[in-house]
């Protein structure tokens, strides 16, 4: 483990224990009373693997497919009828994989959501640009969709290469999203691949916004151990002139950065699973936060599918967060969005910020990380590099060292980091 995130997590957790994830988990999960509770449905299925990808994904076979929807549809009764009125919450992610290739029963999954929880801020979609047809998009959209991620990675045809991926058609693309509108279209781009310029960045963000995307989130590259992929990531001083770079030129366009990874051309476009307070994931290798605890189902399809056959939940690891670490979770997930209302996080925890971490928030404001306006911290350029950086040794840390186990163990014991 890097000694970044060894320190770091002792430092801010004020204590030398280790996060400890075990095989056990609560039948009846604590959700009830979560405020802004976002709501994840992970499909693994692709046509083909990319060998970046680190998600958990494997090859589509329509009978397990489908055996698969049955039972995320059985995960999803099984702890929706845990709440005993219908559970309000923020929105509706589906991940993947690729979450077109279930198009024809999306709906059947978004009724069984619907049976449970009251989505107040629309439903979302990642696609492959393969998948970007009107045909394909009317389907989503009359499902109840209102989102939708583009995985486009690089409209350039050299990264297209280096990363194994096909031609992007961007006129096509914007021809279907022309005939189909949705509320928010985003476009991902990966940032920080070798020899990567400013030109070639800002080549691609300018097609993606010319070919119908109102949002785009710029991902770094990240050399996760378990892929086969053979691209390395950028240099520290190299990815942060480029990221400076383009930042500025969001700046100059006008456009609205809602979060360290993601612009928008609209400021009421937003495209994230991941900033809530709470949340529930469905399907193999989804997560759940709630308040004190955190929670990842089985990587494995197939043991997946036999838990929910046998009426149990598909929970491989579960973290009980003490205090602290639950906090430092919490501040990690919320400054991602930039910014950070310290009244928000009293309410949460019934604790001022300022007695918690009074000292750590002083420093980065004095570092230049952070500014602070009427109770309000916000991520400076210089801060949002950092996250970036700091994210790669924390994702390298524990995300790289749990997903490479829980890829070849259905329900390992215990991960401790």
């Amino acid at each position: 483990m890097s000694l970044i995130t060894t320190f770091t997590r002792a430092w801010l957790t004020r204590s030398f224990k280790p996060f400890l994830f075990k095989n056990d988990y609560d039948k009846s999960l604590p959700f009830r009373d979560c405020e802004k509770l976002g709501l994840y449905v992970h499909i693994p299925f692709c046509k083909s693997v990319c060998t970046f990808c680190p998600y958990c994904k494997t090859v589509y076979n329509p009978k397990q497919c489908d055996r698969y929807i049955d039972a995320l549809v059985k995960e999803i009764h099984k702890v929706g009828s845990q709440c005993e009125h219908k559970k309000e919450t923020t929105s509706l992610y589906f991940g993947g994989g690729t979450p077109a290739l279930i198009a024809d029963r999306i709906d059947e999954i978004i009724e069984a959501i619907n049976e449970h929880f009251i989505i107040t801020e629309g439903i979302g979609v990642e696609l492959h640009p393969d998948n970007v047809n009107v045909e394909t998009l009317k389907k989503l959209k009359a499902a109840g969709v209102t989102k939708i991620s583009i995985g486009i990675q690089s409209f350039l045809e050299k990264y297209q290469t280096i990363l194994g991926r096909k031609k992007v058609d961007a006129q096509k693309l914007k021809e279907a999203l022309s005939a189909v509108e949705f509320e928010t279209v985003s476009m991902d781009l990966i940032f920080a691949l070798p020899d990567q310029t400013y030109e070639d960045i800002k080549a691609d963000v300018d097609t993606a916004f010319t070919s119908g995307a109102n949002h785009v989130a710029i991902y770094p590259f990240i050399d996760f151990s378990f892929t086969k992929s053979k691209v390395k990531a950028m240099p520290k001083k190299q990815k942060k002139k480029l990221l400076d770079q383009i930042t500025d030129y969001f700046n100059q366009k006008g456009y609205h950065r809602s979060s360290i990874w993601t612009f928008s051309n609209k400021k009421e476009a937003k495209y994230s699973s991941m900033t809530r307070d709470n949340f529930l994931g469905f399907g193999c290798s989804a997560t759940s936060l709630l308040k004190a605890q955190f929670k990842i189902n089985t990587f494995s399809v197939d043991e997946y599918c036999n838990r929910l056959d046998s009426d149990e939940l598909p929970t491989s690891l579960t973290i009980r967060f003490s205090p602290r670490q639950r906090m430092v979770y919490y501040l990690f997930w919320t400054l991602y969005s930039m910014q950070l209302d310290e009244r928000k996080f009293e309410e949460f925890f019934g604790v001022p910020l300022k007695k918690m971490y009074g000292i750590d928030f002083w420093l980065a404001q004095k570092l230049g990380f952070l500014t602070k306006e009427n109770g309000i911290y916000s991520v400076t350029k210089k801060g949002a590099f950092y996250y970036h950086y700091y994210e790669q040794f924390y994702t390298l840390s524990y995300i790289d060292k749990m997903w490479g186990i829980m890829r070849k163990e259905a329900f390992p014991e215990r991960i401790e980091f």
